[in-house]
């Protein structure tokens, strides 16, 4: 009898490396836990629980391409490495706002086998007393019997019969170090004559408590150097062999009574993992660790900067961001900033960022292209996404203006990679600020720069880009205040849905008026607070105690979003639409003050 709880701990077969093709899933099993094995672009080995978060869908059946896990069901994306949801399209700026994460088990190649288990501990199998100089794995054979009646059987279907034709073919001897390997060697081998014999190592792979899938590799044959037809036959005896002592054992244990079936323990998705992280009183949260690996001058005046995590294990990963997200940095400096992530699908080792110098810089800027140097260690927040991108549009339009690209970049690197259509327009002062042009022109989008256009001139360009609308398509704009407000009132006379026009500022350019005090009830609280002439309603609510998360704090990036449930807000944001606005049942805490005596929010 396998004693289950010992197993847990041990490395096991779950597939040959030969089964990990590219951009395939295989579907694998071990101790009565399914497993969806895939291999990334990045030759990682992913082994996750075989089921999607969302309605435990299988994803064995779901799409590999190459950096993410598409579920078929309800197409919920989860990133290479971390298992982390990256996509949701019923909520697509949940993920990254939250933990969501898959089980995930160790996975390691050795001796061309895919190796896992629960909670492996130690190395994997050594085989010392035979030559893995060479080594080409068999195919596989599962057989409906439990791992420690293979055993013996095993052993003695290759000590009792001759592993080739001829003779003087010799015998094998037989060693178990465990319970789950056999290494079979050759005692003579002077007999073996001009066919190969190799040593053999078998190990049993515990499916579940009535299938074992026999995984051996022949070991010392170099396949570059031997015959191809005298290889085929010796692997074509070797599945024989395999096939007939299957088919001996199963008859003999046709009659036995089936063992009582492992139930894996598939622990729960824990808390953290499914609710949003804890709120920061202060606002300014930048709980990750990330050191400064790379600095790069894109332009005259952009530099991409690369953070790296701290640690090289697997778990250093940092969190997962959707295309459109932007971090919060603490700067050598003391100040906190926000910058839009450039990276591409998948890339959860680092964070990419691409500053540009500003001449009237309040100090961040500044700090990056003057004080940071690699090496250094900065301290950010996770990803947060305001301005999203759906993935289901028949077709994108992403207008940037300047360096404004940045989270439009990340945008067209995720689209290119899933094979959408979409469309970039970069609207550019001069000829250098033109960024990641070669690459954008060698993606599959199409690619369009517009420099050196007069207001006016920009005006024209716009109206002739939106001029035939689309309920189908959808339409991305980040870039200086004028050229994104004139976008977006364009977009508006060519009648635009609303719903199909995202955009994202870099800052708030309206003059806010905080001259008036006003009241506001918390309802879930139960608490009434005045927030005086001159302070904002989010450090009132930070003063009495109720955390809210925060970013920009100017009223552009829509984090510190409350619901209004009674009076009329005085939105004074750029971030809400204008229909949103008009429906008067949310604010940003952070600018927006109260038309109405007093306001009721849903705190």
């Amino acid at each position: 009898m396998i004693d289950l709880e010992a197993a847990r701990y041990l490395w096991h077969p779950i597939a040959a490396s030969s089964d990990l093709v590219p951009r395939h899933v295989f579907h694998a099993q071990i101790l009565g836990r399914e497993l969806a094995l895939w291999r990334a672009d990045d030759d990682n080995v992913n082994a996750w629980e075989n089921r999607c978060l969302h309605r435990g869908v299988r994803l064995s059946i779901g799409i590999n391409d190459g950096t993410e896990l598409l579920c078929q069901y309800h197409g919920w994306r989860y990133a290479n490495r971390t298992a982390g949801c990256t996509y949701i399209p019923a909520h697509p700026a949940d993920a990254p706002a939250r933990t969501i994460c898959n089980n995930t088990y160790p996975a390691m190649e050795q001796y061309g086998l895919v190796w896992s288990g629960e909670s492996p501990e130690g190395p994997l199998p050594v085989l010392s007393t035979v030559d893995t100089s060479f080594f080409t794995p068999l195919r596989a054979v599962t057989v409906n019997a439990a791992s420690q009646d293979l055993l013996l059987p095993l052993i003695q279907g290759y000590t009792a019969q001759l592993p080739a034709t001829g003779d003087s073919s010799p015998r094998y001897g037989a060693d178990t170090p465990d319970g789950f390997t056999i290494i079979l060697r050759v005692a003579d081998r002077s007999q073996s004559g001009s066919t190969p014999v190799p040593d053999i190592a078998f190990f049993l792979q515990p499916v579940d408590a009535a299938r074992t899938t026999i995984r051996g590799i022949l070991c010392g044959i170099d396949e570059h150097n031997t015959d191809s037809q005298t290889l085929n036959d010796l692997l074509r005896f070797h599945n024989r062999l395999l096939c007939n002592i299957r088919d001996q054992l199963e008859s003999m244990l046709a009659d036995e009574s089936t063992p009582a079936p492992w139930i894996p323990i598939i622990p729960s998705v824990s808390e953290n993992q499914a609710s949003l992280p804890a709120l920061s009183h202060s606002g300014d949260s930048t709980p990750l660790r990330v050191r400064v690996a790379c600095i790069e001058s894109v332009s005259p005046s952009v530099r991409q900067f690369r953070f790296e995590p701290l640690g090289d294990l697997p778990e250093s990963q940092l969190p997962n961001a959707q295309p459109g997200a932007h971090i919060d940095v603490q700067l050598p400096n003391g100040l906190v900033r926000q910058y839009s992530l450039i990276n591409g699908p998948g890339e959860t080792d680092h964070y990419a960022i691409a500053v540009k110098r500003e001449a009237s810089s309040g100090g961040g800027s500044q700090a990056l292209h003057e004080h940071l140097r690699v090496g250094d260690l900065l301290a950010t927040s996770v990803p947060r996404n305001n301005f999203t991108l759906r993935r289901d549009a028949e077709h994108t339009h992403l207008i940037a203006g300047g360096i404004g690209l940045t989270p439009l970049l990340a945008m067209a690197r995720a689209l290119h990679h899933m094979g959408r259509a979409y469309t970039l327009h970069h609207f550019a002062a001069q000829e250098s600020e033109l960024l990641f042009r070669s690459e954008l022109l060698a993606m599959s989008g199409e690619y369009q720069c517009h420099v050196g256009l007069t207001p006016s001139q920009t005006a024209t360009r716009l109206e002739e880009l939106l001029a035939t609308p689309d309920a189908h398509q959808h339409l991305y704009l980040c870039g200086p205040a004028p050229m994104l407000q004139c976008a977006r009132d364009t977009a508006a006379a060519c009648q635009w849905p609303e719903r199909n026009v995202h955009f994202e500022y870099f800052s708030n350019p309206e003059a806010r008026d905080d001259s008036l005090a006003f009241e506001v009830d918390l309802a879930r609280s139960g608490l009434s607070l005045n927030v005086p002439a001159g302070q904002s309603l989010l450090s009132v609510l930070r003063e009495n105690g109720v955390t809210l998360p925060s970013s920009c704090e100017q009223g552009a990036c829509g984090t510190c979003r409350v619901a209004v449930l009674d009076g009329t807000p005085d939105h004074q944001d750029v971030y809400l639409s204008e229909t949103e606005k008009a429906r008067g049942d949310c604010l940003m805490s952070c600018v927006s003050r109260a038309r109405s005596q007093k306001l009721t929010l849903d705190l």
